[in-house]
């Protein structure tokens, strides 16, 4: 295990970020092969977690335990980003060291060994179990399923011009394993979200895959970003309206009562209207913009969560 030195930084995290500022620096390797610098991808890996909770406190009654499940599920997120960050990294280390954006990244920088990432892998995933294990048991049987998903997705760009697909279906299994958690059911409410997420990551990833397109194509790497090029905007457009769609049939399908309506209904408007805002500023040559869209992202799931969990709340 190397020990860089103290001024050493990821290209693509954030400046000024807290792990390059107030991390001790024998832990920043090990934070940034998590991507702790950059927790945009642990919001957005959570705030579907956060949906689940709402729509079930609206399909059922809120109770207790939801508080304990919000926990835990931003506990998960934390740990289980973390893991899934490093076996991306582990599985993605030749093409990282090649890509002028990585190539700073813990492992082709050599700031960790190849077997201490695997190491640190263990224990993200040890820890994230213990957290799992304290919810009831469908929720645990459907956390172990997602793992299938977490290890597969590395792979995907390798065989399909559609990775986005399997990254929204490993980030938005949250709703299911949320819902779930709270009475130990599923319901078509939360299928429905769980396909609305999978569209608005098909959103948002396409817009950050924009930022390695030239270098994805001098390595061979595939992506939404390289397959629709010039008519981008056409599908952002597509995946834009069809997450609306299907969220607003999530709602629909938990019989809300007007006040709940209301409210979701708010929700829903401003998380339609913040995937507008994000098309009109599109601009693919522009890669601080890229960035900075796909990070606001984020305010766009916490506002419908807000608004789900004070739906649920009435």
């Amino acid at each position: 295990m190397q020990r860089p030195a103290p001024t050493q930084t990821v290209l693509d995290a954030p400046r000024g970020n807290w792990v390059d500022q107030r991390a001790p620096a024998s832990w920043r390797p090990w934070l940034r092969l998590s991507r702790a610098d950059r927790p945009i991808g642990t919001w957005l890996l959570l705030l579907p977690c956060w949906w689940g909770v709402g729509l079930a406190m609206i399909v059922d009654r809120p109770r207790w335990i939801d508080l304990w499940i919000v926990v835990v599920c931003a506990l998960g997120a934390i740990l289980m980003r973390g893991a899934g960050c490093t076996w991306n990294d582990i599985t993605d280390r030749e093409f990282d060291a090649r890509v002028a954006r990585t190539r700073s990244r813990p492992l082709p920088s050599g700031q960790v060994t190849l077997r201490g990432a695997y190491g640190w892998l263990a224990v993200q995933m040890a820890l994230g179990a213990l957290a799992l294990f304290t919810l009831n048991a469908a929720a645990v049987l459907l956390g172990i399923a997602s793992l299938a998903l977490v290890a597969v997705y590395p792979f995907a760009k390798r065989f399909t011009w559609w990775p986005q697909v399997f990254l929204g279906l490993a980030f938005n299994w949250g709703v299911l394993l949320a819902f779930a958690a709270h009475g130990g059911t599923l319901h078509p409410a939360a299928v429905l979200a769980y396909a609305a997420g999978i569209s608005w990551t098909l959103f948002y990833d396409t817009i950050y895959a924009h930022q390695d397109t030239e270098d994805d194509a001098l390595i061979g790497v595939k992506s939404t970003a390289r397959l629709f090029g010039a008519a981008t905007p056409r599908w952002l457009l597509t995946f834009a309206a069809t997450a609306v769609l299907l969220l607003g049939l999530a709602l629909a399908a938990t019989r809300p009562t007007p006040a709940q309506a209301g409210l979701a209904t708010l929700g829903l408007a401003g998380f339609a209207a913040h995937l507008w805002w994000q098309m009109r500023r599109f601009d693919p040559d522009d890669n601080d913009r890229l960035l900075a869209l796909f990070r606001s992202n984020r305010d766009a799931g916490l506002w419908v969560a807000l608004c789900l969990a004070l739906a649920g709340l009435v």
